[in-house]
């Protein structure tokens, strides 16, 4: 099937989902009201709270969730199939994603900017509180340690994508130093920081950055050293304002993600590739994953995400100028996380079919371990063959495709360790422990700990566990926690005297496949001797039992209670 035909399908769904289904939610379900003064405004206090034109929270939004998810998760999906990736990202995307988000930021926005493990205090029990929080740090530590190994695998691999990636920091932090003391628009100065960016490819391939004579003294290899360094710089990263280095920086990768998508789409029309693979795999090995629920869980960013609640309640609720900026920011934000999946996909089924690129299907996808092993690798080789189309040589389309892809990875990695650190502070809290409740670099010092020992444990060969035992972890918990965050928003919605069927159906979906998908990941684990990834699993699947039957009992408790007053304020419409 010609690839184009698949990219026009899927991208006039989005503008028919974001045109009439985003905006029966904004106005029949979440109820958006500009009367309403948003916690940026009410708490504005120059580092975390900060009103935030919606293009620039947009970008900082949209990069944030795109991290290297959305491209890793449809790469490997292919291995069933072209079709089933698609399709689930497609209606994922539509009518998970967009609700999820969107309603995320909403709920978190009425409520203070509180995250969404402390909303369950409030919306559904006092208990569910600590354990989604606790659930939310488990999925955090995933994500930092996958992203952290995505980065440092890249980096060993593409050593001239190194000054690129480490120059765009003082770039960024010039560039938010001038809009804000300026006060001009982020636009043309973001704008040239893109360009200056990619000038700096050039200087990248002349002088690769290899630091095997550094990591051999050490005793490390290339890629345990990029760990380390990544998360002594992101130790650094999540304690600096948002303005400073974390908003300017996003709306630098959120150009750079549109420029990546420019050249998949537009490469893939000049060239006309067409879709290599099966549009269901029938042929999978005997001891492969069923893709009931594996599917689900492989592609969690680029169709629905539980780090997505995490970054909308966490961060982005506290940098919302208008209310009605949420439909924008939130839903159009899934949308374009979907698009990037969408990308992955063609990339690797149609760009690696590009002159120059010598990948098929099947020496791409023998098997699931070998799918896993080189998802990032086939999509970057994808976006080299798009590039080509458009006259770009393929030694540069894949530094090109490496920059894209370490730079959302690393602001995803950025966001997430001060996400982590917030979690941390509240548990500590709620715990009474107020060292760690109160000292940020104790707090900074746990967020970054953690993930590293996890990213640094032996396993899963060469790879480590980013792309086997740890993905699929990684997958499942984020899933799951996309379902809770649904179970959260659907109680809040009913709860306000408004239908809860769209959340409802994605939440009962997404709960019973990632439930599912623990059960059988936790078989695994023990069976094959896992001492570390499988007391997480088990920990993980009796927290989230525990709270899928609070949420429920309160969802039966609130619906006989319909049309009651609600005590409390939330410091704006319920």
């Amino acid at each position: 099937m010609p690839a184009v035909v698949v990219l026009v399908v899927v991208l006039g769904i989005f503008a028919l989902a974001y045109r009439f289904y985003s905006a029966y939610l904004a106005e029949r379900v979440y109820a958006l009201d500009d009367s309403l003064t948003t916690p940026a405004h009410e708490f504005e206090d120059g580092v975390d709270y900060v009103p935030t034109n919606k293009h620039v929270l947009f970008g900082h939004h949209f990069t944030s969730v795109a991290g290297a998810a959305p491209i890793v998760g449809p790469a490997i999906a292919v291995f069933w199939g072209w079709g089933p990736a698609l399709l689930w990202i497609v209606l994922g995307t539509v009518f998970g994603a967009g609700v999820h988000d969107f309603g995320s930021l909403v709920v978190s926005a009425r409520h203070k900017a509180q995250n969404m493990g402390t909303l369950t205090e409030s919306v559904i029990s006092p208990r569910s509180r600590t354990m989604f929080l606790i659930i939310q740090f488990f999925l955090l530590t995933l994500v930092n340690a996958v992203f952290a190994v995505v980065i440092g695998i890249l980096l060993v691999a593409n050593p001239e994508a190194v000054i690129p990636i480490f120059v765009e920091i003082p770039l960024a932090i010039f560039i938010g130093q001038y809009i804000y003391r300026t006060k001009t628009s982020a636009l043309v100065p973001s704008i040239v920081g893109v360009l200056g960016l990619y000038a700096l490819i050039g200087v990248g391939q002349a002088f690769p950055i290899d630091i095997i004579g550094i990591a051999e003294p050490l005793g490390m290899s290339s890629r345990t050293l990029w760990i380390v360094i990544l998360f002594i710089y992101t130790a650094i990263a999540s304690r600096i304002p948002v303005w400073v280095l974390l908003q300017p920086r996003d709306y630098i990768n959120s150009h750079q993600l549109f420029i990546a998508l420019g050249v998949i789409f537009l490469g893939l029309a000049i060239g006309l590739d067409s879709m290599q693979g099966p549009l269901v795999n029938t042929q999978v090995p005997a001891d492969s994953p069923n893709w009931f629920p594996f599917l689900f869980v492989t592609i969690a960013c680029g169709a629905i995400s539980g780090f997505h609640t995490l970054v909308a309640s966490g961060t982005t609720s506290r940098q919302l100028d208008r209310d009605t900026d949420a439909r924008y920011v939130g839903y159009m934000g899934s949308l374009g996380e979907g698009s990037l999946a969408l990308g992955s996909v063609l990339a690797v089924t149609a760009g690696v079919t590009a002159a120059g690129i010598d990948l098929s299907y099947s020496s791409m996808y023998p098997d699931f371990t070998t799918a896993s092993d080189g998802a990032v690798g086939y999509f970057v080789s994808g976006i080299a063959g798009f590039a080509s189309h458009l006259g770009v040589p393929i030694s540069l389309g894949t530094v090109f495709a490496a920059v894209v892809v370490v730079s959302f990875a690393a602001t995803s990695l950025d966001t997430g360790v001060r996400l982590q650190r917030y979690i941390i502070q509240e548990v500590a809290g709620n715990a009474g422990f107020r060292p760690l409740a109160r000292n940020l670099t104790l707090a900074t010092a746990v967020a970054v700990a953690i993930p590293l020992a996890l990213a640094l444990a032996p396993g899963g060969g060469q790879t480590g566990y980013a792309f086997g035992r740890l993905w699929v972890l990684f997958g499942t918990t984020n899933q799951l926690t996309a379902g809770l965050a649904l179970t959260v928003i659907a109680v809040w919605v009913t709860r306000n005297g408004r239908g809860a069927l769209a959340q409802i159906v994605p939440l009962v979906f997404l709960l019973v496949m990632t439930t599912w998908a623990l059960i059988l990941n936790l078989q695994g684990f023990i069976s094959e001797g896992d001492w570390v990834l499988g007391p997480i699993d088990a920990v993980i699947l009796g927290l989230a039992l525990w709270l899928i039957v609070e949420a429920a009992i309160t969802m039966r408790r609130v619906l006989a209670e319909r049309g009651a007053p609600v005590a409390g304020a939330e410091g704006g419409r319920r």
